[in-house]
């Protein structure tokens, strides 16, 4: 069987139909139509992506780059997904994830192996186990360790552990070793930890957990004294542009701070119980009144008008000029 296409139909003339003003109009509107969408598709047809989806490819792009390592991956529960999961699992030999948890999370065991010739296709999955929350509530003897903590410190805790296979239907199963972590001190609340590296123990999880800290320190001082996603512009390279330019501003003003001098380290008007060490904001503080000292009054000629000045008023004027906004 063929299919052939028929010729076209002619007038008896022997010359084919022109076409009107009215069919040029409308086709040089849709090729303008078309010429406009496709400017357009790499943004208005662009996808939108979650948070983990986004690190989902910037990890990929970073085992790529770097085959010879091995990376943990620890972040906050927007990033403890199942698919991220399994995605580090699938690079296993490069990646590991480090998250919070899921109390209810659906775990069961591994699917039996098929052995000889069976109907229908095979399990997907093994027996169910129970769920975190039901192994922690029916657990009397915790575990007590004493592990590296949020700033630095140590703290005792509490913590059950346990493995299975994390289940998402349509999506498969994820090997996690997840840990339950109670703070004896009561402080802090309850948490469920996870990972994919089930090598681990329960005290490396936490550890590693916790040991985030610093970086979350950084992003609230960028925010709060720095501005950063605050960035407003026309362009999207000066967005772009303005969150490395304030990374590199927070090292400058830490590297200038260990460089003053000892007499100048200003420790800062704000103190609190607990505080031991100095903050960014006294940090900052420090250098903005080295900055007052040196680049303002001495490099305008008004050096010696500020030293004629009673002290009292001259530590009022840099408390009110120098401290962070």
């Amino acid at each position: 069987m063929a299919l052939y296409r028929c010729p076209a139909k002619v007038p008896a003339d022997g010359k084919a139909p022109a076409k009107t003003v009215k069919d040029k109009a409308k086709v040089k509107a849709k090729q303008r139509a078309d010429r406009k969408a496709r400017a357009q598709a790499p943004t208005a047809m662009r996808r939108h992506k979650t948070p983990s989806e986004l690190m989902r490819q910037l990890l990929a792009v970073l085992i790529h780059r770097f085959p010879d390592r091995q990376f943990v991956f620890a972040g906050d529960g927007g990033y403890g997904t199942h698919a991220l999961a399994r995605f580090a699992h699938r690079h296993r030999r490069h990646l590991s994830l480090v998250s919070l948890f899921y109390p209810d999370a659906s775990l069961y065991d591994e699917p039996p192996a098929v052995v000889g010739k069976r109907h229908g296709r095979p399990r997907k999955k093994g027996a169910k186990r129970p769920a975190p929350a039901a192994v922690v509530a029916a657990t009397s003897g915790r575990t007590a360790l004493n592990v590296s903590w949020y700033g630095g410190g140590r703290r005792d805790v509490e913590v059950v552990s346990g493995t299975g296979q994390w289940f998402k239907s349509g999506k498969g199963l994820v090997p996690a070793l997840w840990v339950f972590v109670r703070d004896r001190t009561g402080t802090h609340r309850d948490s469920y930890l996870f990972t994919t590296d089930l090598a681990l123990t329960a005290q490396q999880v936490i550890q590693m957990y916790t040991g985030r800290w610093s970086i979350e320190t950084t992003f609230q001082e960028l925010r709060a004294y720095l501005g950063l996603e605050t960035t407003r512009g026309w362009k999207e390279r000066t967005v772009l542009r303005a969150a490395p330019c304030l990374f590199g501003l927070y090292s400058v003003v830490g590297l200038l701070y260990a460089a003053s001098p000892a007499g100048t380290a200003h420790p800062g008007a704000v103190a609190y119980r607990g505080k031991t060490e100095v903050a960014f904001s006294d940090a900052i503080t420090a250098v903005r009144r080295q900055l007052w000292l040196e680049g303002v009054f001495e490099g305008h000629g008004q050096a010696e008008v500020f030293q004629n000045l009673p002290r009292p008023f001259q530590a009022v004027l840099l408390t009110a000029l120098a401290p962070a906004a």
